[in-house]
Order: structure tokens, then sequence, then C-alpha cells
């Protein structure tokens, strides 16, 4: 197993610029004091509350408590694993990453760097020779042909990227050789295939749609049937799995939705390319589809990010599936993984059995609208598909079907309409109410899905905002921000100066890096690896919200921060001698009393010279 060297990713830290990587996805603003502001990708907000500072190479939403480094932000957008989120900015911002065996694993494959990003070039200049010829390819016009009559036109065409790939079996592979792309590359990036008679184009005669990651990189192709002597079976084929392709991972239309899905929270799953461009062009642009494959955990977690699904943030997501038996069994299919989502999810069908795309083309844009609005709760859907396998007019079907019909009450997120649920399934199946209830009851009781989670821990104490810890906070703000001109500090300060368990082990994490003389995008990264999971957000903070002091410089404002927190400190010493002088005989203790007390003194008058300082910001020499 090989591990990128640390000196590797602090240089990609350094170089992939936090404000440049974060505004491929979000558009930033100036908001003073080298700030800069956006909307969130991930959560939905009508003011800004996403913070980015160039100079610490971090961000920071004020609304949602995300946070972290461009590493972080790009494996949190993109839901990558580090190493290929590192790999990614470093093929960017050309860093030659270096790679040491991790002696602690199992020996395994070793990364190449480099691969990816020539597979992504693969791709994009694939993308533009497949569109091109969609536009001046005389055979290419049963292609359009296709097109035109599935509703759309050619600026709808261009929207979507739409390709055709030429009959010729050798037309893209020796397009790409010309422009100095290997067949090994070619083959491993599944645009070729080898066989015993040479190399050929894996896609030929066929209308082809790029799937692309959110950052709109083609990674692969969805390839539709036109020809009845094609040598492909299937009317749809899409890219085989490559490096860089996961059809488990992906889905098409992504790049168009993202900031739609984000902004409205909500998703609609289609199930073909041409419901995507349909849904689109109807104005339902938060539509996306699965890439030849059923929606699965991997689609759930692009979603919920997108989403912000969670206990306090849910979204919503609407399948659409076609009437017949397969749609159904689709939905159902469904239904077994709709635990993956905290909000609610939905089912749009529509009567005729039409998907988006005939709609749209029988009944208009206001039809794809409407079918859409008029989606019901899919565990609402599931339910009569359940209650047709049974025969309602015997005693012991309709024992049966209230024993599987109770289980799907756990996928009601609004525990307030789950005893409306159980009175609906008392209503379909002709039994009485509590019959279903105790059912219902025994099911929860038993560990079943609708079994109640345990509550979540919280931690005991005094909350870190307190107004009393607001030194603790401004000190670590300073730290975060200015290290270069706190490092000074660094054998001045130490534990005993914060007095919240939060503040402490952060300044733990602080004091265990090595200070920089110089400003140091990498320093909050560096710091952040020292610290928990669920104190990460308390720096990304830190590093970006703007120091509360009014001195004139940097300088100032970071010293007299810091002189506040050391005069605090001492004042908690002196009230300490203070009480105990008040316990001792000066008289029976006279020794320890005027010890005491010219400690006394001596602390009051550091004590004071303390708070000038933080008064006056004052920089020594």
């Amino acid at each position: 197993m090989a591990l990128i060297k640390d000196e590797d990713i602090q240089l990609v830290r350094e170089r992939a610029r936090i404000d440049e990587v974060v505004e491929q996805y979000v558009t930033l603003r100036n908001a003073g004091g080298g700030a800069r502001k956006g909307l969130c990708p991930f959560h939905d907000e009508k003011s800004p509350s996403f913070n980015v500072r160039p100079a610490q190479g971090f961000y920071h939403c004020f609304g949602c408590g995300v946070g972290g480094d461009s590493i972080k932000f790009l494996m949190e957008i993109e839901g990558l694993p580090f190493a290929e989120a590192v790999e990614r900015l470093a093929s960017k911002y050309g860093v030659q990453l270096r790679y040491e065996e991790d002696t602690t694993r199992p020996s395994g494959p070793r990364r190449d760097p480099r691969q990816r990003q020539r597979l992504l070039e693969a791709h994009r200049h694939a993308g533009e020779f497949y569109a091109q010829k969609l536009v001046s390819a005389a055979e290419a016009q049963t292609a359009r042909q296709f097109i035109t009559d599935r509703g759309f036109d050619q600026s709808v065409a261009e929207h979507f990227t739409l390709g055709y790939a030429p009959k010729d079996r050798q037309s893209l592979t020796g397009h790409l050789r010309g422009m100095g792309f290997s067949e090994d590359e070619l083959v491993v990036a599944g645009l070729a295939r080898r066989t015993s008679g040479g190399t050929f184009d894996v896609f030929q005669g066929r209308l082809l749609w790029p799937i692309k990651e959110m950052t709109g990189e083609i990674i692969g192709f969805g390839a539709r049937k036109l020809f009845d002597d094609d040598f492909m079976a299937g009317k749809y084929v899409n890219t085989s799995e490559t490096p860089i392709y996961k059809k488990t991972q992906v889905l098409y239309g992504i790049d168009l939705a993202r900031r739609q899905i984000s902004g409205a929270s909500q998703a609609v799953v289609v199930e073909g390319y041409t419901d995507v461009m349909a849904c689109h062009q109807a104005g339902v642009t938060t539509a996306v589809a699965t890439c030849g494959t059923a929606f699965g955990e991997g689609h759930a977690r692009i979603l919920r990010r997108l989403m912000i699904d969670h206990d306090a943030f849910r979204g919503e997501v609407v399948f659409t599936f076609d009437g017949d038996e397969a749609g159904q069994r689709a939905a159902v299919k469904s239904f077994e993984g709709d635990q993956e989502f905290v909000g609610q999810t939905y089912v749009a069908v529509e009567p005729r059995g039409m998907d988006p795309c005939d709609l749209r083309m029988a009944d208009g844009d206001a039809a794809v609208r409407e079918l859409i609005a008029s989606r019901i709760p899919l565990y609402r859907f599931v339910l009569e598909n359940t209650l047709k396998q049974y025969d309602l007019d015997r005693v012991d079907h309709r024992v049966d079907a209230v024993r599987e019909a109770v289980g799907l009450a756990s996928a009601i997120r609004d525990a307030s309409k789950v005893d409306a649920f159980l009175r609906e399934i008392a209503g379909r199946v002709g039994v009485e109410v509590e019959q279903v209830r105790s059912e219902h009851r025994k099911h929860a009781g038993g560990g079943g899905k609708g079994a109640a989670a345990p509550a979540a821990v919280r931690p005991s104490g005094e909350s870190f905002g307190a107004p009393k810890f607001a030194d603790e906070r401004e000190a670590l703000k300073a730290i975060a921000q200015y290290p270069h001109l706190a490092h000074r500090f660094a054998t001045e300060l130490d534990e005993n100066d914060f007095t919240h368990p939060v503040s402490q082990q952060v300044w733990r994490a602080f004091a265990a890096q090595e200070w920089p003389q110089a400003p140091d995008s990498s320093w909050i990264s560096r710091v952040s690896e020292h610290l928990p999971e669920e104190l990460r957000p308390v720096l990304s903070r830190a590093a970006v919200e703007p120091l509360l002091a009014r001195e004139q410089t940097t300088g100032q404002v970071v010293t007299s921060t810091l002189y506040r927190l050391q005069t605090l400190t001492l004042g908690r010493h002196i009230a300490d001698l203070k009480s105990r002088l008040q316990r001792t005989n000066p008289v029976d203790e006279v020794e320890a009393y005027n010890r005491m007390f010219g400690e006394l003194i001596a602390l009051e008058q550091q004590h004071r010279e303390l708070r000038e300082r933080a008064v006056g910001g004052d920089v020594p020499a």
C-alpha cells in the first residue's frame, strides 16, 4: 500500500489556494479583512455565511459549521477519499507526488497520480470529437433525427454536449493517438477495446451522452443504438468500469443539477438520459439519472451531501418510475434503500405509464412539472403494491398484510404522521386500527426498522460559545490566523491559560506543531490533523472569523489579544492567592503569610504591566 509523502501533501495545500478551489463551485465576493464570502454549497441559505480566508487556507460556514482546507473541501464537495482528493489537486496545480510504502497495511498496487489526469484529458478530447461529429458528419443524421424526434433542438443537444460516434471502427482511436495518447491509455479509459485483430473504438455508430462529474469533467459515456447492424446488442450501453468511472458512484446530469439540488434541497431521480433532458427543459432542473444501474448507496451519498440531508436539515428525493411492473419493482427496490436518507422520499408515477420525455412530447413542459408536483410518499406507493399481494377477503391474508405493512411506517420521517398512516393501513385492509397499532408496537419493540434509536449523548458542562469564554475564543482566532505573529507566545502560554476543555484541546494541537516564522497557509491543516473530528469545526471557525480587537495593526491585534488572555490567567492566580491569604493567620503563620503577601505584590505588578500591554497592543522589539 503506497502513501503520499507528507511534504508533498503540504505542498498541495500551499499551491491549491482555497479560494481558487472553492470558486469552482461557489461564487465568492470580497468581505473585507482578506476574507471572501458566498452561499454555502453544503446547505440552503438566503444570505451568505460561507467564509473563505485565502491567507489561512481555510473555509468555514457559520450556518452549518463545516470547515477545512482545500483538500477537505474537495473531499466533501465531490465525495472523494483523502488520497484521491490530494491527487486531483496535485494534478491541477502541478505537484509531482511521491509515494512511500505503508508498512502497517498489506502491499497493493501503487497509485499513478498522472493516470487520472491523462484519462480525463482523453475523455475531454473524445467529448469534443464526438460533439463535432454530431454536428458535421453526414452519417450522424440518424442521431440528429433521434434528438429531434424526442422533442429537442440543436441548442439542447449542445447544452448537454451530446455527441455521435462514427461507424468507422478506429475513428476516435486514430484521432486520440494522433494527439499523443497511447493505446494502453485508451483501453484503460474505456474508449477503446483490444482484440486479436487490433485496437478499436468502443462506441461505433451510436448517439452519446457524456457522463460528467460535478466539476463538468467527462469520465464516461452513455450510448444509444441507432442502426440495426450495431455489433452491440444493448439499446443503451455505458462505459465499462475504469479508474475514473464507477457507475455506482455517479449520476448523469449532476454537473448541471448540483447547485439546484443544493438550493432546493430536492433531487428528482429519473430513469434515462432523455428523461433528464426533458425535466431540465421543463424547468425541473434538479433531475438526475443513474447510469445503467439501480439507484444505490453510492448515489444516495452524493445526494445526501448536496442536500445536507441530516437530522437538522432534511432533503427530499423524488423517484420517477414507469407505471408498469418493472417500474413497480424499481420503486420497491428504492424503498429498500430508503433508510439512506433522513429526509422524505417520494415517487411520481404517470398514470399512463409515460416517462418524463414521453410526457413532455405528448402534453408539454407543464405536464412534467405537474408530474413531479403530484408526487406521493414512497411508503404509500409501496403500501399499495404490498397490499396487492394479498387476498384481503381472507382473514389470514389480512393478518399477514398488516404485519408486512406496519414495517413501512419506519420510512415516515415525521413521527406525527405515523398514527395517520397506521389508520390508513387499517382502512385499506379492513381491520380495527388498534390491531394495526398493536402490530406496529411489536415491530418497533422487536428491533425492526421502526425501533427507536437511543437518544444522542450530549457533552456536559458549559458551552464554549458562552460569553465567559469570549477571550479564549479570541486567543484561538489570533493564533489560528497569525501564528507567525503569535509564535513568541508559544513559550509563555500553556494549557492553564485556557479554562474550557475545548480551548485546552485546541491549544494542545497548536503547541504540538512547529510554529511558523512567516505566513503559512498549511498551518491550520497541520493543526487540524491533531484534533478529533468533532473539534475541527471549532478550529475552522477560528481560522476565518474576524478578530474583535480594534487596534490599528495586525501585530497589535494579536499581541493585545494574547496579553489579555495572560492577564486573565494572572487575575485567577491573584484571586486564588488572596483567598489563601485570608485563610492564613498572620500571627501564627508569619513566614507563610509574608511569602504569600510578597508574591501577591509581585503578581499584581505583573498584572498591571500586562493589562497596559493588552490595552495598548504593544509589540516588543
